[in-house]
């Protein structure tokens, strides 16, 4: 493995955390109707990109699991259709990496690429 190879082949990868993977239109519908009971927070990761490996790196190792906080992941290169629906229900432009944060079914938050921050997430919980 090169140095500069992480993040490019989709390989699967351990998960750090407790994801809810979202992969058709209607499981994101629901999370979205869902998240008036919890707040859901969807991280939208593109496989294929290194500076998004390793946003999502980072936003995992500094996550407080205790959050009482939905967590959802969206592969965008599996499921383009998924993200592109997101970006149209919640007013958010896409962006790669990017995590929206919604609370009753409106985006409340959003940041991408070195934007993202965990800690600063945590904080509009």
């Amino acid at each position: 493995m090169g140095l500069f190879s992480f993040g490019k082949n989709g390989a699967a990868r351990p998960e750090k955390l407790s994801w809810n993977h979202i992969e058709t239109v209607d499981s994101l519908e629901k999370a979205l109707a869902e998240s008036s009971e919890a707040p859901a927070l969807f991280f939208k990761h593109s496989t294929r990109c290194s500076i998004s490996s390793m946003a999502l790196n980072r936003f995992e190792s500094e996550w407080d699991a205790s959050n009482h906080c939905d967590i959802h992941f969206i592969d965008l290169i599996a499921n383009r259709e998924v993200s592109n629906r997101l970006s149209e229900l919640t007013n958010v432009q896409h962006q790669s990496p990017q995590v929206v944060l919604v609370k009753n079914g409106k985006a409340i938050f959003n940041a991408s690429h070195s934007g993202i921050d965990a800690t600063e997430i945590q904080t509009k919980l």
